[in-house]
């Protein structure tokens, strides 16, 4: 479908991913004559870390993610990250919600389904450390439903793949949340797109590369684009751009000069999946167990065995795999990081790369990793794996954000929202928990950035998105009320 590109909209999407698709149904439901013109360089939407083949599809909610929560020097548990995580998921799913009782989804079950989040450990010192983490969340109201087990039986039960032709007396121990969830982020996004497409003052435009940001005299942003199938330029003037393109955000922000993006730079982290199709194999394993992550492993590289519903059909995933690549998309260009690498950053990327040993050396060991010992690596999981039911698929493009930190460059592991001072720009920068927080990403954008308009939005917001100006973090009754709804109408 064409559409005539406006040649001054309120709003410019660059990217067509999860995060732009929440933004844009977000501020087109609190204000429906904002006019939004998107572009992607590729040929549809979703086609980078949003598609279902290139994420965990997890909808984090922090219930079997370890590094979400760590041991304080005294030994107790510190879960600050998990409820700050479990709760931001609760806006997505308040999200989701409004936008099935506004028809712009039909049918839920076809992106989200309900999966049970585990974790799995083994070794007195693993288990030890489960089993204070279980001891510490469950006495929160946010956590309360969550279940744990150092008995081979029950956890059998619970995970029948991983627990058989274990040997006896292995010490294991898990935990596990019933309302844990899969989602398909790429279904979810093109399901957002294609009514976008329909809204009027709303056009698409695919094969479209952004080149260029400049500021303009009168306070709009000049968006240069490509179209990349006729190699016509053009420039559109834009009242405020969201930048959700990904590992892409990086380099557009550094040409735009913008003080805010000084000292930033990328560390891409590349990845690969196993996958199984056998449906037998599929049908006896239904939940997302996640363990422990090696000494070093960015977040995303935790090793999980995963119960996935693609385009309605089920798939076991294990992995990732990590890497090194210098690419910033699945899509881009070896140069990528050379490029990105400037006298404003570089000092902060010798910084990581020596503060990070243990990482570079991590990375190293995934590249040179053979066949079989990433078959090992499943083995420890699921005992009774073979090979010839297994298959690599290539995981989505991650780019860690390193940020300058009193003088010193910091790996930052996460999702950050970067917004300039006159809040006329924002962009989405880092990984994990990405798109699963990606209503709060665009809560934060629109809270940030259209401040002078929350007096007349305070009710539509209070509308969609309930617990808005709440604490779910503190206030039991509200967090239990809105999980009951929204769990009803999204049919999990």
């Amino acid at each position: 479908m064409t559409q005539t590109c406006q040649e001054r909209p309120d709003i410019v999407l660059i990217g067509a991913g999860v995060m732009s698709a929440s933004f844009a149904s977000l501020i087109r439901s609190l204000d429906p004559s904002m006019t939004i013109t998107m572009f992607e360089s590729l040929e549809s939407c979703a086609r980078e870390s949003s598609e279902a083949w290139n994420n965990a599809g997890t909808g984090h909610a922090a219930y079997c993610e370890l590094n979400y929560t760590s041991r304080r020097a005294d030994g107790s548990i510190d879960m600050t990250k998990a409820l700050d995580v479990n709760t931001e998921f609760d806006l997505s799913r308040q999200l989701w919600a409004h936008l099935v009782e506004k028809r712009w989804i039909e049918r839920p079950d076809s992106f989200i389904r309900r999966c049970p989040h585990m974790s799995f450990v083994q070794g007195e010192e693993n288990v030890a450390f489960l089993k204070a983490r279980y001891e510490t969340m469950v006495r929160h109201h946010c956590f309360d439903t969550m279940q744990y087990s150092e008995n081979p039986s029950e956890i059998a039960g619970w995970a029948p793949l991983m627990m058989a032709r274990r040997g006896p007396g292995t010490v294991v121990a898990a935990t596990r949340v019933e309302q844990g969830t899969d989602v398909d982020f790429g279904t979810l996004t093109r399901t957002l797109f294609e009514k976008l497409r329909d809204e009027d003052g709303v056009s698409l435009h695919y094969r479209h590369k952004v080149t260029a940001l400049d500021r303009a005299f009168d306070g709009r942003w000049n968006v240069s684009v490509q179209n990349m199938q006729t190699g016509e330029s053009r420039v559109v003037s834009a009242g405020f751009v969201f930048v959700g393109a990904g590992g892409a955000a990086l380099e557009l922000l550094k040409g735009a000069d913008l003080p805010e993006a000084h000292g930033y730079a990328g560390f891409p982290v590349s990845g690969l999946f196993l996958h199984a199709d056998n449906l037998d194999l599929c049908q006896r394993h239904s939940a997302k167990v996640y363990g422990k992550a090696a000494v070093g492993s960015p977040p995303m590289s935790v090793p999980h065995l995963d119960t996935r519903i693609i385009g309605g059909r089920p798939y076991l995933l294990f992995g990732p795999y990590a890497g090194f690549t210098t690419k910033f998309l699945k899509s881009g260009r070896w140069s990528d990081l050379p490029r990105s690498i400037t006298t404003d950053n570089a000092k902060a990327m010798f910084d990581v790369m020596v503060d990070n040993r243990d990482l570079v050396r991590y990375l190293i060991g995934q590249v040179l990793q053979k066949k079989s010992a990433r078959f090992e690596a499943l083995r420890e999981f699921y005992p009774a794996a073979r090979t010839h039911d297994w298959r690599v698929a290539v995981a989505g493009q991650r780019v860690q954000i390193i940020k300058t930190e009193n003088g010193r460059g910091t790996l930052k592991f996460g999702t950050e929202v970067l917004s300039t001072q006159d809040h006329t720009l924002s962009a989405v920068l880092g990984a994990s928990p990405g798109a699963s927080i990606a209503a709060s990403v665009a809560l934060q954008v629109v809270t940030r950035n259209f401040a002078h308009r929350l007096p007349e939005w305070q009710e539509r917001l209070k509308t969609i998105i309930p617990s808005y100006g709440v604490d779910l973090r503190k206030d039991e009754p509200v967090c239990r009320a809105i999980r009951e709804r929204t769990g009803t109408i999204l049919g999990i």
